[in-house]
C-alpha cells in the first residue's frame, strides 16, 4: 500500500531553538556522519555504533543542511537486509523517522527506490524522486510500541531496485504513554500521513516546539485565517498538541460552512487516526465559544463541538479513508461567528503481522555473535519478512516464525557454535559444514525436531555429546575432518537408521 511522502527543506534547519528546552528523549542518527553535531538544539551522533553494513558518503554541495551532507549507502546486493539496532525501553511508544536526501551521492541522476523495515514488518516503499527533482528531502514516520529491548530499523532491495539503498537520518522519539492512546498497538502501527498546522505558511516546526520532536508541515488553502489570542496549555490534551499549533487557524463568515480538503494529496483506502485541532481565536471573555458539527467526507465525525479559548479536540479511530478527504465544518444555526479549525494529524493504521518468536531471536543472536564473520545481513528480525530473512535461515509460516533450518555450509566462518542454539527447538537441519568454526559441540540435547546436522569440515574440539543419541529423529550426523576426541557415545552405537559419518580426521575410539 503506497504512502505519502513527507518533506523537508533542503537548505535551511525547519526548526526554532530555545537553549532553556531538555533534548528530546531518544535516538537521533546522522548517517555517514563520524563525528557528534547539535544541530536546532539536538546532539546528532555518528551512526558507526548502530550498524555494521554499508559505506558512507559526503555530499559536496553549498549550503546544504548539515544533516544532509553525509549519507549511508549500501552496495553489497547479496544482502538480503541492511540494519539499525536501536536500544530501546520495551513497552513503550516510539516515533521511528527516517530521512533521505539522494544528492546523486552514486553520480546518478534519479533516486533508488528500496523497502524499509521496521522490527520484522516491511513499513514502506523509499521513493524520494519527486521530491529530489524539487530539491527536497524527504522523511517518512512511523509510531509503534517497542516488544523487545532493541528496535531494528532495515533498509532492503525489491525488484525496482536498481542503485544502492541509502540513508541520511534515523531517529527514534520517546512518545508519552497518553499520546495516540486510543490505539491498540498490540495491533496496529500508526504511520504518519500528514500532520499540519492550518493558516500558517512558515517552515516545518518541531522540536523545541514539540517536545517530541514531530514535525508539523504548514497548510493554507482559500479559506480565511485568523491569529490566535491566547496561548493553550498543552498537557490539558492527550496528545500534547504544541502551543503553536494553535497559533493561526482557517475560519469562514457566520452561518456558512467551512470546507476544508486535507490533506492535499488522494489516499489510499485505509483505515487512518484522524485528530482534528481546535481554538477559539478570540480574546477570553463569555461569549468566546463556536459551537459547529464536523464531518469527515459528509459523514458525521463529531456533533455540537463547542470550542473554547481553551481548545478541543475529536479524534477517530480505524476512521476509513480513500481518495480525496473532505473535512466539513456546519456551525450552529444560532452561532454568533463561523467555525474555525487550527491544526489535523492524519495517521494510516498499519495492521501489525506475524512475528518470530522471541526466544528464536535471541537464539540467532547469540549464533551471530559467536560467529566472527557472520553474513553482513545477519541483523534485525533473523526471520521476517520472509524475502529478506538472514543469509542461510529457513522459517515456518505459522503466527510465530519459527526457525526451521540454517545452511551456511562453506561459508568461511569462524569462530564457535554457542549453547543457545539449543534453544531452535523448531529446527530440522543444521548445515554448517566446510568452515573454520573451533571449540566444543554444544549440547544439542532438546532439539527434537532436528534431522540433519552437518559439522564435518571443521575445526571442533572436544568430544561427541552423548545428547545427540536421544533425537529420535536425527538421520544425518557428519563431524568428519574436526580435531574432536573420545569415544563414540553408547546412546549413538544403539541407533539405527542414521548415518553417520565420523571419520577420517578425528581422533575417535
Amino acid at each position: 500500500m503506497p504512502l505519502p511522502v513527507l518533506f523537508l527543506c533542503l537548505l535551511s534547519f525547519p526548526l526554532s531553538l530555545h537553549a532553556s528546552d531538555p533534548p528530546p528523549k531518544g535516538s537521533h542518527i546522522n548517517c555517514g556522519s563520524q563525528e557528534e553535531d547539535t544541530i536546532g538544539g539536538i546532539k546528532w551522533i555518528a551512526d558507526d555504533g548502530f550498524i555494521k553494513a554499508g559505506n558512507i558518503s559526503k555530499l559536496n554541495i553549498p549550503n546544504i543542511m548539515p544533516l544532509l551532507s553525509s549519507l549511508r549507502y549500501f552496495p553489497d546486493k547479496s544482502a538480503r537486509k541492511y540494519c539499525y539496532l536501536i536500544t530501546v525501553a520495551k513497552g513503550t511508544k516510539y516515533l521511528i523517522r527516517t530521512t533521505y536526501y539522494y544528492g546523486g551521492f552514486d553520480e546518478g541522476n534519479e533516486p533508488p527506490v528500496f523497502d524499509q523495515i521496521v522490527g520484522g514488518m516491511k513499513w514502506s516503499t523509499v521513493n524520494t524522486t519527486e521530491n529530489y527533482a524539487k530539491g527536497l528531502a524527504s522523511y517518512y514516520e512511523i509510531i509503534m510500541v517497542a516488544t523487545r529491548k532493541t528496535m531494528s530499523i532495515c533498509l532492503a532491495r525489491n525488484e525496482y531496485t536498481v542503485s544502492s539503498p541509502f540513508i541520511s537520518a534515523l531517529e527514534v522519539e520517546y512518545l508519552e504513554d497518553s499520546i495516540y492512546n486510543s490505539t491498540d498497538f498490540k495491533t496496529y502501527a500508526l504511520s504518519t500521513v500528514a500532520r499540519h498546522r492550518f493558516g500558517y505558511d512558515g517552515p516545518i516546526a518541531g522540536y523545541p516546539d514539540d517536545p517530541f520532536n514531530r514535525f508539523w508541515e504548514p497548510f493554507k488553502d482559500t479559506n480565511p485565517v485568523v491569529e490566535s489570542h491566547r496561548n493553550i496549555t498543552s498537557s490539558h490534551f492527550w496528545n500534547f498538541p504544541p502551543k503553536m499549533a494553535f497559533q493561526t487557524a482557517l475560519t469562514t463568515s457566520r452561518g456558512k460552512k467551512l470546507i476544508v480538503k486535507w490533506p492535499a494529496m488522494a489516499l489510499p483506502a485505509a483505515k487512518y487516526y484522524l485528530a482534528l485541532y481546535f481554538q477559539d481565536n478570540r480574546s477570553p471573555s463569555a461569549f468566546s465559544w463556536r459551537v459547529f458539527d464536523v464531518s469527515v467526507n459528509e459523514k458525521t465525525f463529531y456533533s455540537g463541538l463547542n470550542v473554547s479559548t481553551a481548545g478541543a479536540v475529536v479524534h477517530g479511530t480505524k476512521w476509513p479513508l480513500s481518495g480525496q478527504t473532505q473535512i466539513t465544518l456546519t456551525p450552529d444555526v444560532n452561532a454568533s461567528v463561523g467555525p474555525v479549525i487550527n491544526a489535523g494529524e492524519l495517521l494510516m493504521m498499519v495492521p501489525l503481522k506475524r512475528r518470530t518468536l522471541g526466544r528464536d531471536v535471541r537464539a540467532m543472536e547469540a549464533i551471530a555473535r559467536s560467529f566472527n564473520n557472520p553474513p553482513s545481513d545477519w541483523s534485525g528480525d533473523p526471520c521476517l519478512p520472509q524475502e529478506n530473512s538472514w543469509t542461510g535461515v529457513t522459517c515456518s509460516q505459522g503466527k510465530h516464525a519459527r526457525v526451521t533450518a540454517l545452511n551456511l555450509a562453506n561459508f568461511g566462518l569462524t569462530g564457535s557454535l554457542p549453547k543457545s542454539i539449543a534453544k531452535l527447538s523448531a529446527i530440522s537441519s543444521i548445515w554448517l559444514g566446510g568452515n573454520k568454526l573451533s571449540g566444543p559441540i554444544p549440547d544439542m540435547g532438546s532439539l527434537k525436531q532436528l534431522v540433519s546436522l552437518h559439522l564435518e569440515n571443521n575445526q571442533l574440539t572436544g568430544s561427541i555429546p552423548s545428547s545427540l543419541g536421544n533425537l529420535e529423529k536425527l538421520q544425518e550426523l557428519f563431524l568428519q575432518n574436526n580435531n574432536l576426541e573420545g569415544q563414540i557415545p553408547e546412546s549413538l552405537k544403539r541407533r539405527s537408521g542414521i548415518h553417520i559419518q565420523i571419520s577420517p580426521g578425528n581422533q575417535i575410539h
